[in-house]
Order: structure tokens, then C-alpha cells, then sequence
């Protein structure tokens, strides 16, 4: 269709509804024929594959390049993205409030392109390796709380929920949106942690400023086809429009317990990142041609199965239970959410099973005391609770995504995808913290702790048992809450 004239996208403004006028309209109900959307998914595609660029392999370069130990590299992990998905909540605030989706994301891209190009020149040692790193990392968290809770959101403006067919196509968004993130995350956790390990790290950061660089300037050149809103003079900030309305005040705080129900989750989704990366280390990771895999690149295998099950899930199986259940959409959002959380701790369980069988093999072949024994053991071990961890992220966080931005009051819809981020954010500070805590005990009687340097004497197989017990407490916390929970009238329109 055609694009709106870029005369009419001059203003630009917070993008609240239902008070503020469209500018624009664009004609078309395709997706595919809007190409400001497209312009639109690729800052959020480069954001992701820079984000996980670094995190999939930070584990790494802590205890490599800066020396930390496994438990003080996988908290310090844990905090930093934890903070990444807590930062959005103060995004949000200031996009719904003051500054708007448009200027956020453009906000965040300059913070990423800062961050990242000040990680690259803190790759060169120095006196200051450290201090300069830290400082270039944690820029990332304050870019993120611009741009996730805006990105999303601003993508799913660009359809018209009073529209029949486009409201389908915004439902329909959130789940080939994240499939979009998958191709991103895929790329980046098996190329860059490679160059990172085999050409360099300084190389492989700087490649991130890069290509957020390019985005940036792809972003910038579809201003004109986007769908804005103009302001309504006099508007008061979103955040006070509520809690003047007791009514919208208690549909924002009706989902709380919710998101709390969820923290575990996020808990479990932390462990991703770091120890699942440590197993990997330990073992047999050659494939084709005596080709050894960065451990970081075996995390390809989440977002692979997102790849494989998005397409699945949207195209086979929610018709099916569409048909099974008279709903379009096949399940309620919360029901997809809690059969994520099942499929979560059926992984965390799988992944306890796992390591037990792998500190059984160091020990029957005398490798407990080595350190950096490769453990003869197949990667394809781990297959099972990366695949399913990617099945999870495919109910779970898609299902939270639209659950939050579907039963916000329409002028905070940022807040309420920040609600979702901050889920992953809680999880891993609770993650970071419990790590410590745990760590700190085990080894208070002068033994190696559950965490140990050297994994053959460590035990992350009780942790993960731990964390199992968590899940199932979670879940049941969670099929009590939703069975009683009512949707608002957007959803029903939806659903029905």
C-alpha cells in the first residue's frame, strides 16, 4: 500500500491511544506490503543478534580474559542481564510519558552504538581493561530499557486494532516477531562467539557497533512510512491518566500476581547463558572433520527450535486447537504461558539427568581432578534441554509478550512489555543471588561447592534439581492464579 507522505509524520509524539489522532493510515492489511514494519525489525533484529553476541559467550570471556571464577562470572552474568530486562521498566515510563516509541528506539541506538564501541576498545589490555569494560557493557541495559519495550510495541502500532483483519495480523506479529529475534540470536551465538575465540574479541565487538550502526541508519530512512500518532494538546502523562481512574488502576494491578508467578521461569531461562555454556565446555564438542564448536555456539540449538516450532505452532497447531476449542487463537494466552512453564521444568529436570550422567563419566574415567579434561562425552547430550528451553521461549515469552501488551490500558502498553522483560530481569538477579548464596555455603566447610572451578567436582546437577522444585511451586502458583483470572474486552474481541 501507500505509504504515508513524509509531511504527515513531522510530528512526532508518544504514541497513546485511543486519545491521540492517526496521522497516517496506511491502505494495506499486509504485512509484507508495509515496509516501514520491516524498517522496524531490523533495529530489533540487530539488537538482538549484538545483545547475544555478547551474552552468549560473556561467561567466557570473564573467566578468560579477566579471570573470574565460574560462580563469580556466572552472578555477574546474571546481574548484567538481569538489569537488561529491569532497565525497560524505566524505558517504558519515559516512552509512554514523555519522550515516545520513535524517539526511544532512535535513543537506543545511539546507546548501542556507544556501548559497543567502547567494548571494542576496551578488548586491548590495560590498566583499565576492567573499569572501561564494565562501563561499555552496562551501557547496553541502559539502550535495551529504550528500545525493548518500544520496539515491539511500535511495530504493533502500525496496526489498527479496530480493524478486523489487522488485529488478526497484530496477533499473528508477536509470534513471527520473535521468530525473526530467533534468526538473529541464531547467527550471532554461532558466528561471533566463534570469532571471538578464534580470531579475536576485539573483532568480534567491533563487528557489533557495526552492523547496530547500519541499523541504526536503516531505521532512520523509513521515518516516513511509519504510522505515528500526533499529541492531544494538554494530555496528561499516561502514568497519572490511571491512577486518577481507579478502575484502570486495578486492571494494572490485577496482573501482578501474575508476573509474579512467572519469576521462576525467568530463573530457569538465566541458566542458559551460563552454566548450560560451562557444561559445554566440558565436553566432546567436535562435529564434522574434527571441527571443535565454541561451547557459546551450542546455544544455536534454543533458537533453532524456535525456528523449527514457531512455524508449527502458528500454522498447524493453533488451527487445530482452534477448532478443538472455538477460540481463534486456539489457547488463552495464560494457557500457553503455563504449558511453557511445564515444558521449562521438564528441561531443568533434563538438564540435572544430564550433568549427573556427566560427573558419572569423569569419574569412571579417572577425569574428576582434571580440570580441563575434555569429558568423553557427546555435545549432542545437551541437545534435548536447549530444544526445549527454545520450545518454552516459543509459549512462554510470546505468550507473556501479548498476555502484558493485551491487557494494559492502551497508554501503557510499553509498561506492560516492559512487565514481561523485567520477568527475565527478577529471574536473574534471583539467579545471581541464589548462585552466590549457594556457592558460599558449599564451600563453607573447606569442600568445592556446587559451582566449583573445576566442574568434575562441582555438582550443577543438585542446582538444577533445586531449580526444578522452584518450577513445579511456580506452576502450581500459576494454574490457581490464571484459572481465575478474566480477561478484559480486548482480548474477548480477540478470542472470539
Amino acid at each position: 500500500g501507500a505509504p504515508p507522505s513524509s509531511s504527515a509524520v513531522r510530528t512526532l509524539a508518544p504514541t497513546h491511544a485511543p486519545s491521540l489522532p492517526l496521522l497516517a493510515r496506511p491502505s494495506s492489511n499486509s504485512l509484507l506490503d508495509r515496509s516501514g514494519m520491516g524498517l522496524i525489525a531490523v533495529v530489533e533484529i540487530a539488537g538482538s543478534f549484538a545483545y547475544f553476541g555478547v551474552s552468549a559467550n560473556l561467561i567466557t570471556y570473564l573467566t578468560g580474559p579477566l579471570g573470574h571464577s565460574n560462580a563469580a562470572a556466572a552472578a555477574a552474568v546474571n546481574a548484567w542481564s538481569g538489569t537488561a530486562c529491569l532497565m525497560p521498566l524505566l524505558g517504558a515510563f519515559v516512552a509512554d510519558s514523555w519522550l515516545g516509541r520513535y524517539r526511544s528506539i532512535i535513543l537506543a541506538c545511539t546507546l548501542y552504538v556507544l556501548g559497543y564501541g567502547m567494548m571494542t576498545l576496551s578488548s586491548r589490555p590495560s590498566s583499565l581493561q576492567v573499569a572501561l569494560f564494565y562501563a561499555s557493557l552496562y551501557l547496553i541495559p541502559l539502550a535495551q530499557g529504550a528500545d525493548k519495550p518500544c520496539g515491539l510495541a511500535f511495530a504493533a502500532d502500525q496496526f489498527d486494532a479496530d480493524h478486523p483483519k489487522e488485529r488478526a495480523s497484530r496477533s499473528s506479529l508477536f509470534n513471527w516477531w520473535y521468530f525473526s529475534m530467533a534468526i538473529g540470536i541464531s547467527v550471532a551465538v554461532a558466528v561471533v562467539s566463534y570469532i571471538q575465540e578464534n580470531v579475536g574479541w576485539g573483532i568480534g565487538f567491533g563487528m557489533l557497533c557495526a552492523i547496530m550502526l547500519c541499523a541504526f541508519a536503516v531505521f532512520l530512512s523509513g521515518t516516513p512510512t511509519y504510522r505515528l500518532y500526533a499529541p492531544t494538546p494538554g494530555a496528561e502523562s499516561p502514568f497519572a491518566h490511571v491512577a486518577a481512574k481507579s478502575e484502570e488502576a486495578r486492571g494494572v494491578l490485577r496482573l501482578l500476581p501474575i508476573w509474579a508467578a512467572c519469576l521462576a521461569y525467568g530463573v530457569a531461562y538465566a541458566q542458559i547463558m551460563t552454566l548450560f555454556n560451562k557444561q559445554g565446555r566440558t565436553l566432546d564438542r567436535r562435529i564434522f572433520g574434527g571441527l571443535e564448536l565454541p561451547p557459546a555456539a551450542l546455544q544455536t540449538l534454543g533458537p533453532a527450535s524456535i525456528l523449527l516450532f514457531v512455524p508449527i505452532y502458528d500454522r498447524l497447531l493453533v488451527p487445530a486447537l482452534g477448532r478443538a476449542t472455538g477460540k481463534p487463537s486456539g489457547l488463552t494466552l495464560l494457557q500457553r504461558v503455563g504449558v511453557g512453564m511445564v515444558v521449562s521444568m521438564s528441561a531443568v529436570i533434563v538438564a540435572a539427568l544430564v550433568e549427573g550422567r556427566r560427573l558419572e563419566t569423569a569419574r569412571e574415567h579417572g577425569l574428576v581432578d582434571d580440570a580441563g579434561a575434555t569429558v568423553p562425552m557427546s555435545w549432542a547430550w545437551l541437545v534435548p534441554q536447549y530444544a526445549m528451553m527454545g520450545v518454552a521461549d516459543v509459549l512462554t515469552v510470546v505468550g507473556l509478550q501479548e498476555f502484558f501488551y493485551d491487557q494494559m490500558p492502551r497508554e501503557l502498553r510499553s509498561l506492560g512489555l516492559a512487565l514481561y522483560f523485567s520477568v527475565m530481569g527478577i529471574g536473574g538477579f534471583i539467579s545471581s543471588a541464589l548462585i552466590s548464596f549457594i556457592d558460599r555455603v558449599t564451600r563453607s566447610g573447606g569442600g568445592d561447592g556446587w559451582f566449583a572451578d573445576n566442574l568434575n567436582r562441582a555438582h550443577l546437577d543438585y542446582f538444577y534439581w533445586l531449580l526444578a522444585g522452584l518450577s513445579a511451586a511456580e506452576l502450581g502458583l500459576f494454574v490457581w492464579l490464571a484459572s481465575s483470572y478474566t480477561y478484559n474486552n480486548n482480548h474477548k474481541r480477540l478470542q472470539h
